[in-house]
């Protein structure tokens, strides 16, 4: 086994972790209201939320540039502005983190959502051979359709990349519902 299929067999099964948290987290928010059984678990994560997204956003920024400099895989269009909203939450969450700032959910919401929309969108257009604007291979950049990755029958870099961004989103909800107001 070589670096790139270790590594795509690491963010793959990283990506099924945060598939399946995600899952657990939506679960237990939805019904977190209605029982206090989970409440342990709401204290745990709005606690940590910013650092697991720190965590999150680091391993997906690495994860990119790994692909794109390391695997050789030129990014898409498409690829392109999923960099352009998951980049700069490395830099928020850590300032966040350093200045114990709790404030910085609107921030995060609102790129976690833009750039899990494009992703959405990417992960639709490779899967399903069906895209609804065109994104061709222009300049430098390869075709979005063109999958490098299919891990499990189903993963994807897209589909990884949504899967961030989505657990991105439900830390910053859980923060902005349940975190100390400041």
């Amino acid at each position: 086994m070589n670096l790139v299929d270790l590594i795509n067999k690491i963010l793959a099964g990283l990506t099924i972790a945060g598939q399946v948290i995600f899952l657990v987290l939506l679960i237990c928010l939805i019904f977190s209201r209605k029982s206090k059984a989970f409440q342990p678990l709401v204290k745990f994560v709005t606690d940590r939320a910013i650092i697991f997204s720190l965590i999150i956003a680091l391993t997906a920024t690495l994860g990119s540039l790994f692909y794109s400099e390391i695997a050789g895989y030129e990014p898409c269009k498409l690829c392109w502005f999923q960099r352009i909203f998951m980049y700069p939450q490395v830099i928020i969450l850590i300032i966040a983190l350093a200045k114990k700032d709790q404030r910085i959910n609107d921030y995060t919401l609102v790129l976690s959502i833009i750039g899990g929309l494009i992703a959405a969108f990417h992960y639709f257009s490779q899967v399903s051979g069906i895209s609804l604007l065109p994104c061709a291979a222009i300049g430098y950049s390869v075709s979005c359709a063109r999958r490098f990755v299919m891990e499990f029958g189903y993963l994807t870099i897209p589909l990884m990349s949504l899967s961030a961004f989505a657990l991105i989103f439900i830390f910053a909800v859980y923060q902005k519902i349940f975190g100390r107001k400041v």
